[in-house]
């Protein structure tokens, strides 16, 4: 019987080990060796002809150094349009977040299905209608040139506006959600213990509400900054060769100039300021828990 009982516990031991496996396994397969193959073609010298190129792995550090030199221009570009492109999706997202956590009633369901609608329309389609909205015939252009915010021969389309508007339009759902979620959370309970205490609205807001939504904060613009920084299809169809963003350059290195190692490396250290840009933003928020 004790060998049994020492047997069920080795079992039980083991179990979370076994379950978590054909995890571990696909990220290994589909994660980590693309990966390292990454790392290792962003340190090789290329040869051959652009037909063929070969690849030599000889530690070549100093690609890292070219690329950031060759492209620092369309690094800033995509930190820029980024970063407006989350703070004006964050303006935008959270009155309405609010309003269907806390305003929306019966119709919450309603409102979050037409929020989500349009993103059953695949991303290049979606993109594609903004540069026939923003075209220099179309209305909007039309519109703001009768009311004086555009010169006579003004334009939206090919601009870095245009770009920061097909980001902010495609990646916005990604700050709805999570803010809605985080506020949803909160219990109504608190707020109306403030209005108790005689503290105003806007009091309420910013000593409760605001407080215990920054996990959504933090949540959704990761959500937005990240994927927007690497963006190229807005830039292709919105911008021009003067809105050029570093995902742009990373796709034409890979398959029109196919200069793996350039690429490869422009690729780590794109990851590499990501990922020091949303450690610093998550310690400035001071947030442990995301929702």
């Amino acid at each position: 019987m004790a060998g049994v009982a020492t047997s069920g516990r080795q079992r039980s031991k083991l179990a979370p080990y076994l379950m978590i496996l054909p995890a571990l396994v696909y990220l290994g397969v589909f994660f980590v060796v693309p990966l390292v193959t990454l790392a290792r073609t962003s340190l090789s010298s290329t040869g051959g002809s652009v037909y063929l190129p070969t690849l030599t792995f000889d530690w070549n550090f100093g690609n890292y150094a070219t690329a950031f030199r060759q492209y620092e221009d369309q690094i800033l570009r995509s930190f820029g349009y980024a970063a407006v492109a989350t703070v004006v999706c964050l303006l935008l997202a959270y009155p309405l977040a609010y309003v269907i956590a806390f305003k929306a009633g019966r119709y919450k369901n309603l409102i979050l299905g037409l929020v989500i609608l349009p993103f059953f329309v695949t991303f290049l389609i979606r993109t594609i209608a903004w540069k026939t909205i923003l075209a220099d015939e179309g209305w909007v252009v039309q519109a703001l040139g009768a009311v004086g915010l555009l010169p006579e021969e003004g334009r939206l389309l090919s601009t870095g506006w245009a770009v920061i508007g097909g980001l902010i339009y495609n990646w916005i759902i990604f700050m709805i959600l999570p803010l809605y979620v985080s506020l949803e959370k909160i219990d109504p309970r608190l707020l109306e213990a403030s209005k108790d205490l005689y503290s105003s609205s806007p009091r309420s807001f910013g000593k409760v509400i605001l407080p215990l939504s920054m996990p959504g904060v933090l949540a959704g613009s990761m959500l937005v900054f990240i994927p927007a920084v690497g963006d190229f299809i807005n830039a292709d169809y919105l911008g021009s060769t003067q809105t050029t963003m570093i995902g742009n350059v990373i796709q034409k290195q890979f398959l029109v100039v196919k200069d793996y190692p350039a690429a490869a490396a422009l690729s780590f250290l794109l990851m590499a300021l990501i990922l020091v840009g949303v450690l610093l933003y998550t310690r400035a928020l001071g947030t442990e828990d995301l929702v």
